[in-house]
Formats: C-alpha cells, structure tokens, sequence
C-alpha cells in the first residue's frame, strides 16, 4: 500500500508540472505575438466593411454593419474583413480627445462580430480628413486618438490587427507621415507591444511610393500596405465623388495582354521592394466602381488577385455591399462574378 502510495503521489506531481510547462509555453506564444509573415498568411482573402463605419455617422452612406455580414463573408471563403473607421468624427477637439463611449463600444460590437466569425480583423483609421490638409494642427490628436484605441483593444486576441491611416495625402507628405507614424507606433506599442501593425506610404498609399517609407529595423510585427486602382480612368469611371469632371463612362478591361502586363509589371515592381525589405505585403484596397460592365469588372479583379496571390501578397476587395460592392444587399446574394474573381471555385 505505500509503495503505490508513493507513485500516487509522483503521477500527481508529474501532472502538476506537464501542465504549469503547458501554461507557460502558451503564454510565452501570445508574449511572443505572431509573426508578421504569418500574420500577413492570416489575412489572406479579405473583404473591406466600407461605407458605415466610416461615414460622417453610420447609415449616412446607406449601410449600417449588420451581424450577418460576418458570417456570410466567412462562409463565402474569405479568411479576413478591414473594417474602416471614422473616429475623427467621434472625438473631442480638445486634449485628451475623448472618444465618445456608444462609438467605441458600436466598434467592439464590430470587432466582435468579425472574431465570432472566424475572421481576422483589421481595424483602421479611415476619414481623418484634417490631418492631410494640417498635419501639425493635428498630430497630437491623432496621436490621442490612437493611446484610446490601442488601450480599448490591448487585450483583443491577435487576430485583430491595427492600420494607423488609411491613404496618406496632400499636405501630409511622404517626410511628415514619416515622422508621425513612427510615435503612433511607439504609443501602440505602450499597451500593444506584439500587436501586428499595417502602414502604408504616402500619396493615397501608392506602391510607387513604398521606396519612400522607412521602417523602423527593431520593430517586425509590421505589415506593409498599398492600394490599387489602376488603372484609374477603368475602377472610378463615374465616380463624382473624386472630382468635379470624373473619368467618363464605357471604359471596358478585356484582359489583353498589354493590360495584363500593366498589373504584372505594378505588383512585380512591389514584390521586388518586399523582398529587398523583407516585409510582407497586403493591398488593403482594390476595386472597381459599379457604372463599369460587370464582365470587365470581374476580368480586372480576378487579375489583380491572380497578381497579389503569385506574390505571396495578402489582399482585401474594396467593397463588401456598397458601389463597388460583390454583395448585393438588397438581394441578400453574392454578384457571382465578382465572387468568383475573389475566391475562384
């Protein structure tokens, strides 16, 4: 009786410390945080929420987010959502720029929703419209803004990203966005010090510009981002919202080979800075507008995600259910072309 006794209380022993080393290995996991090539695999086919959440105020631009679009983007194949926001229109003017408390927890709501869904989510700053024609009057605004984001979010698990700004421009130059990403991330990572973080360059996140941003050596939880609309007379035929002459209507894309060599040489170009930095990539925007034909439409984005995927690159359409939309909301369907170009059968 005591020799069994004894090996009693060995076995216990035994599963005492296979489960503190167990505990101690996941936690040195989450401690570690992923890593950015990993995480940037992670994302994969993604789909942008846009026009709710960053619109003046959600349903201003006809689309309030619901519950169901995060399951059925899921079932559909893709593997992320960016989810676009306004918190300039949200926020105090004044120090400490207090984000209003019904905005930020309709942004909880969101994110959970996505990670209820098996989906990784990028959540971004999208809209601050501001900062591009004064970025000096409103560094320490967007600064403010991103400690309250960073601590709402430090203890979200790590499918859910953060992106700093969406689309850079104007006045907020190449040097100045430089200058003030670099102490967004150091306020990131105050409270957030694994958290992966997506940046991209200047002029509107242009790939020609990527030469143009510097990336801290110490900090690889990174991921690099840039945009694609070209070309743009084809994706924003229609659109009178970039200018008071948009590009007119009847411009098709038939995938010739000229057109095709056009999108080749672009991502070929990006591929080539990616692996000379070696940073991953993600192209958090393409798409083409709704007055384009839906042929050609489908024929350009199947082209573009060919491009992005032969690169390793992750991506994300532009949009879910809007003008650019592969949802049709009001049918509650998917527009079959465009579905297919992203998540080919």
């Amino acid at each position: 009786m005591a020799q069994k006794q004894v090996v009693k209380v060995d076995l216990t022993r035994v599963v005492v410390l296979v489960s503190a080393f167990l505990a101690l290995s996941a936690f040195e996991t989450v401690a570690a945080g992923l890593d950015a090539a990993e995480a940037n695999r992670r994302l994969g086919r993604g789909l942008n929420l846009g026009n709710a959440l960053d619109a003046p105020e959600e349903g201003a631009w006809g689309i309030r987010l619901e519950a169901s679009f995060f399951p059925t983007v899921k079932a559909a194949g893709f593997q992320s959502v960016r989810i676009p926001i306004r918190w300039s229109a949200h926020a105090e003017r004044s120090v400490p720029f207090t984000i209003s408390k019904a905005f930020r927890e309709r942004v909880d709501w969101a994110v959970d929703e996505a990670t209820r869904a098996g989906l990784v989510a990028v959540i971004n700053m999208h809209h601050y419209d501001e900062i591009f024609l004064d970025p000096a009057a409103h560094r320490e605004r967007f600064l403010g803004l991103w400690r309250q984001m960073a601590e709402q979010f430090r203890n979200r698990p790590e499918t859910v990203y953060f992106e700093l700004l969406n689309e850079p421009h104007n006045k907020l130059t190449d040097e100045i966005w430089n200058e003030i990403w670099v102490d967004a991330l150091k306020v990131v990572r105050a409270s957030n010090p694994k958290r992966i973080v997506i940046v991209g360059p200047g002029s509107w996140n242009n790939l020609t510009h990527l030469p143009r941003l510097r990336l801290p050596e110490d900090d690889h939880a990174l991921i690099v981002t840039f945009h694609y609309y070209s070309p743009f007379e084809f994706t924003h035929q229609g659109a009178t919202w970039v200018s008071q002459d948009p590009p007119p209507l009847g411009r098709t894309w038939t995938g010739t080979a000229e057109e095709k060599g056009e999108i080749a040489r672009d991502f070929g170009t990006a591929a080539a800075w990616a692996k000379a930095n070696l940073r991953p990539l993600y192209v958090g925007e393409f798409g083409s507008y709704e007055k384009a034909d839906m042929d050609s439409r489908a024929r350009w984005t199947a082209a573009v995600r060919a491009e992005a995927e032969k690169h390793g690159m992750s991506w994300a359409y532009w949009e879910f259910g809007a003008g650019f939309g592969a949802y049709d909301r009001a049918q509650k369907a998917w527009r079959e072309p465009l579905l297919r170009a992203l998540v080919p059968r």
